[in-house]
C-alpha cells in the first residue's frame, strides 16, 4: 500500500462514534448548510418504508439534521411510492425529471437526475434495499462535511454479511472494483467499501462530475472526484453492518461488466471493445448463450444542464 493511503487511512477513516450527532448538528447550525436524502429506488416496497420511516423520526422530527427525504422511483411496478410517500418522503418519477433526455435504466442515471430535484448543499445517497436500517448510515458520513470544510465526499463502510458468514457480502467488490482501484487507481486502494451505495458529497462536486448511467457510477465517481479534488478531499465513516438482499451470480457478472466498462472509459477513452456481456443458462438443449449490452453511456456533469443552471439563477 502507499505510504499516501496508509496516511490517509489514519486521518480521513473515522467511526461514526468519533462526531456524536449533537456535534454534527451544532455544525450544521453553525454553517447553515442543508442536507437531501436520495433513494433510488425500483421495486423496493418491503424495504423502502422503513429506511424513509427511521431517517424522518431520528434525524427530521427528533433532531433537525436532513431537510428533505427524496424517492426517485425508476419505475416500480409495485407499491415503492405509496409506501415511501406515506413514510413521509416526497416522491419524485425518474421520467418527470428533464423529460427532454428520454430516461435509461439504470442506478446512475436516477441519482444524476435527483440533482434537479433536490436543493441540499449536502447530497446523501441511500440504498432503497437495506434491512434492518440505522439512521447512523445517513448522520455517520454527512458529519465529516459538515464538521471539515476540507472534505467533499464521504462514503461508509460496513460489514457485509452473507447467509451466515460475516464479510463475505460485496463480491463485486472484491473479484472486480478492489483489484481494478489497486492496479490502477492505488491511492483509492484504502477504501473499504468503494462499491457502496450509501455516500455523501457537496452538491458542489456532484455537479461537476459525469454520472455512469448503471452499476459504474459508484465507481466512476470515485475515480473522477479523486482526480477532480484529490485524495485528501475523500473519506470513509464505518457505520457498523450493511443487511440487504443479494443478487445472483449472473446478476453480479452484468454488474461487474459495467464496473469494468466504466474503469476503462477512465484508463483509455476511445478504445471500445465489444460492449457486450455473453452469459449462460441451462435450457432443455443444454446450455444455451445469454447476451447483454453493457452500459457504455454516461451523463454529462449536471454544471452543463441548460434547466440546472436555469434553476440556479432562479
Amino acid at each position: 500500500m502507499l505510504e499516501e493511503v496508509e496516511r490517509w487511512l489514519t486521518a480521513r477513516s473515522w467511526s461514526v462514534a468519533d462526531r456524536p450527532l449533537h456535534q454534527i448538528l451544532a455544525a450544521k447550525q453553525r454553517t447553515g448548510q442543508s442536507i437531501s436524502v436520495v433513494l433510488p429506488a425500483l421495486n423496493e416496497e418491503e424495504t423502502v418504508g422503513d429506511i424513509v420511516g427511521v431517517i424522518r423520526h431520528d434525524l427530521v422530527e427528533q433532531v433537525p439534521l436532513v431537510d428533505e427525504i427524496v424517492v426517485v422511483d425508476s419505475g416500480s411496478t409495485d407499491r415503492t411510492s405509496e409506501v415511501a410517500a406515506r413514510a413521509g418522503a416526497r416522491v419524485v418519477h425518474r421520467d418527470a425529471i428533464l423529460p427532454r433526455v428520454p430516461a435509461v435504466p439504470g442506478k446512475g442515471e436516477v441519482l444524476w437526475r435527483s440533482l434537479l430535484v433536490t436543493g441540499g448543499d449536502i447530497v446523501c445517497f441511500i440504498d432503497a434495499d437495506l434491512r434492518e436500517f440505522s439512521s447512523d448510515f445517513v448522520s455517520g458520513i454527512v458529519g465529516p462535511l459538515l464538521t471539515d470544510p476540507d472534505v467533499d465526499l464521504v462514503k461508509a463502510m460496513y460489514d457485509r454479511p452473507l447467509g451466515g458468514s460475516a464479510g463475505q457480502g460485496g463480491r463485486v467488490t472484491e473479484l472486480m472494483a478492489r483489484p481494478l482501484l489497486n492496479m490502477h487507481w492505488p491511492q483509492l486502494a484504502g477504501f473499504v467499501q468503494p462499491l457502496g451505495g450509501e455516500y455523501a458529497a457537496r452538491r458542489t462536486l456532484l455537479e461537476q462530475l459525469p454520472f455512469p448511467v448503471g452499476y459504474g457510477v459508484e465507481l466512476g465517481m470515485l475515480v473522477d472526484a479523486l482526480h477532480l479534488v484529490g485524495l485528501d478531499a475523500l473519506a470513509q465513516v464505518d457505520v457498523g453492518v450493511r443487511r440487504h438482499r443479494h443478487q445472483d451470480g449472473q446478476a453480479l457478472g452484468r454488474m461487474a461488466a459495467a464496473i469494468y466498462r466504466t474503469a476503462q472509459l477512465r484508463l483509455a477513452r476511445g478504445h471500445l471493445v465489444r460492449p457486450a456481456l455473453t452469459q449462460f443458462e441451462r435450457g432443455e438443449g443444454g446450455f444455451e448463450p445469454r447476451t447483454y449490452s453493457v452500459d457504455t453511456e454516461e451523463r454529462p456533469p449536471m454544471v452543463e444542464i441548460a434547466e440546472y443552471a436555469e434553476r440556479k439563477v432562479a
